[in-house]
């Protein structure tokens, strides 16, 4: 395992050196070359792509589906490239290659000064969109999934942090806690993907006429911390990253507010009302932009085996408040 981590940690670090000097037609050019072997392998991944894009996209042709999915792997990998050639950008290039929908959402929220959760999907180049929103309005805290080797999480960290993002790991304990402290003591913005939950704990939504689940985590902490949530979509249109902020998500009237919301009647139908709102303004981005969606894994529950899914709400106490 240790021989399997070291090569993972040095293939990364090769990449972030190696392609932080080609020039830059050619270092996204040979991404685009990866994206499309992989594409034409045609591997479980872009299989699941392309059902999910199906979804989205339910009067496309087998046919289109096909290209659209290439288009998307492209995206994909594009991001990827950004991603080892961020460090090396200038604040004027991070700002010149971004455009924003909706700033003044942004700029309402934070003007109240409790905060700004920002919710977003597995789209477009979330560091970027960081990296710009930590310049031109607050400080940003993320979430991100923990790498293995713990170093290669680490050189992530190192990374994110160069664009003035603060990351923890998730699943790290009290997380919940240190996020609203900051939202409530230092006005940062709360980034959190939030299309896809699938344990016990993950509100049940419609999306795309489906139910799924997504997290709980952006309506617990604005019922607790009054931060407004503002659903993003994020898609690339030509030289540029793009983001679309949207209206903010309307708290239900009467909903209990406050450190002890989660133990105040009303409060698991607050949540699963807000988290439907979220999974409304992804589905009208994704759909606006598909190819900028990169759920490669199963999403709808349809798609996921009945008995394991029954067996985890069982073990996670789903059907409890706690388990909300």
């Amino acid at each position: 395992m240790k021989f399997k981590d070291d090569a993972a940690y040095y293939a990364y670090a090769a990449g972030w050196s190696t392609v932080r000097r080609l020039p830059e037609k050619m270092a996204y050019k040979n991404f685009d070359r990866i994206a499309d072997r992989l594409w034409k392998k045609n591997g479980g991944g872009v299989r699941q792509l392309e059902k999910n894009l199906g979804r989205v996209l339910p009067d496309a042709s087998p046919a289109e589906i096909r290209e659209l999915s290439r288009e998307s792997m492209r995206n994909y990998f594009r991001y990827w490239c950004d991603a080892f050639r961020m460090p090396d950008w200038s604040h004027e290039k991070i700002n010149d290659r971004f455009t924003c929908v909706n700033s003044e959402y942004l700029a309402d929220a934070l003007a109240q000064g409790n905060g700004a959760i920002m919710t977003l999907p597995h789209m477009g180049n979330w560091d970027h969109t960081g990296a710009w929103g930590a310049l031109n309005y607050a400080p940003v805290t993320a979430i991100a999934e923990k790498l293995e080797p713990e170093r290669l999480f680490d050189r992530f960290v190192e990374y994110r942090a160069s664009l003035g993002l603060r990351i923890y790991p998730l699943g790290q304990k009290n997380v919940m806690n240190t996020l609203a402290s900051e939202l409530r003591n230092d006005n940062r913005m709360v980034a959190l993907v939030s299309d896809r939950d699938l344990t016990a704990h993950g509100i049940e939504v419609d999306f795309f006429g489906e139910k799924t689940r997504m997290p709980a985590g952006a309506a617990s902490l604005a019922l607790r911390t009054g931060a407004p949530i503002l659903p993003l979509t994020l898609w690339y249109e030509g030289p540029n990253a793009c983001a679309e902020i949207h209206p903010p998500v309307t708290v239900p009237t009467g909903a209990p507010v406050g450190d002890d919301a989660r133990n105040q009647p009303g409060y698991a139908d607050a949540v699963s009302n807000m988290t439907q709102q979220v999974a409304d303004a992804f589905a009208k981005g994704i759909a606006e932009h598909p190819t900028d969606w990169h759920m490669m894994q199963k999403l709808w529950l349809a798609d996921l085996d009945q008995e394991k899914l029954a067996a985890s709400d069982v073990a996670g106490g789903r059907g409890t408040e706690g388990g909300q």
